[in-house]
């Protein structure tokens, strides 16, 4: 019997094993993982709520590249947000001047803010 055989009808090539020819299967090489806060807390929510996209994009070898387009989305999108928040309410680099607790008390409430949104339209909701 051939040690390794290929067939013309699925494109696959087989190995002997034993007694069975066995399929060639191999998961594709994976970006490497660069990830942060948002990117773990995307991983998590697929494991336990998306299990069958999570399994897809591990055995593509994607999981890795969405993970880290999802985190470098979300930090992107906290900065900006507090960026636009902080000039619609008036929290300039005069106040941090003036009065530094009241400017750190109020960046605090629009990142966490912010935050709030990028955890619900990017990390558990987003259909990338």
């Amino acid at each position: 019997m051939e040690k390794h055989i290929y067939d013309e009808n699925n494109g696959l090539t087989y190995s002997l094993y034993g007694d069975y020819y066995l399929p060639d299967l191999a998961v594709p090489e994976e970006e490497t993982a660069n990830y942060g806060k948002y990117g773990m807390l995307r991983k998590n929510y697929l494991k336990e709520h998306k299990q069958w996209y999570y399994q897809s994009m591990v055995l593509s070898g994607k999981l890795n590249e969405h993970l880290n387009m999802v985190d470098k989305e979300a930090h992107e999108m906290v900065e900006l947000l507090i960026k636009q928040m902080a000039v619609q309410q008036g929290i300039t680099e005069q106040l941090k001047a003036d009065a530094p607790i009241v400017w750190v008390q109020k960046m605090n409430a629009l990142k966490s803010t912010a935050e709030e949104i990028v955890l619900y339209e990017i990390v558990y909701v987003m259909s990338h």
